[in-house]
């Protein structure tokens, strides 16, 4: 097996990762918010927190599926069919969005800084109470990933975690600079529009078995 044939799925990984996890939420507005703010002991820890959490749930998700589908290999009909309507429905959503936006995000870091403890147990609860944090890592990246062959499905998985490393410290560390940016409803709606398309393109692609 080359390193090329390995290099693909992981990229894969790392751009289906990057599209599901780059959308306007509660956990990336917080750590947008955090970030903007400058201050790296508490930004750090809650890139770290976050991150670490998605490659706990995409581990766990590839771990899961796959031994499901070993007991049931029907059964990646029905999450492959789920995985695209699901991605198709956020497409659908991120589209509303970006047509009727609800307004920019308030990116003001002249607010109080919380201290570390206070901003790590604040993303634990945006990330761990979140029911669509399940939904997105383990379920749905879980089942995308089987769809490698073999041991293919952890490079796809280690793109998947890879992305989610990236974004995370992109977003908290250059955060501080996207101020004027992200104060504009217009970047939001481009942002929103990009994501509706990458989903759909990998909704239609889960669901036509490619």
């Amino acid at each position: 097996m080359t390193f090329s044939s390995l290099l693909l799925p992981a990229l894969f990984g790392m751009g289906t990762g990057l599209a599901l996890i780059v959308a306007i939420g509660a956990q990336n507005a917080y750590v947008l918010k955090v970030g903007l703010q400058g201050v790296n002991r508490v930004i750090l820890p809650v890139i770290a927190v976050c991150a670490a959490s998605d490659a706990v749930l995409i581990i766990a998700g590839v771990a899961g599926v796959g031994a499901l589908i070993a007991a049931a290999p029907q059964a990646l009909v029905v999450v492959r069919i789920v995985g695209a309507a699901f991605l198709l429905v956020y497409a659908g959503f991120a589209a509303k969005r970006a047509i009727r936006p609800s307004g920019a995000l308030q990116a003001e870091g002249g607010a109080v800084q919380p201290s570390r403890k206070t901003a790590v147990v604040t993303v634990l609860a945006l990330t761990w109470l979140n029911p669509h944090t399940y939904l997105d890592t383990i379920v749905f990246l879980g089942s995308v990933a089987n769809q490698q062959p073999g041991d293919l499905r952890w490079w796809w998985a280690g793109g998947a975690i890879a992305g989610s490393f990236l974004w995370f410290a992109v977003l908290g560390l250059g955060s501080r600079l996207l101020k004027p940016f992200f104060a504009k409803p217009s970047s939001w709606r481009v942002l929103d529009g990009l994501i509706a398309v990458v989903m759909t393109a990998l909704g239609l692609r889960l669901l036509l078995g490619a």
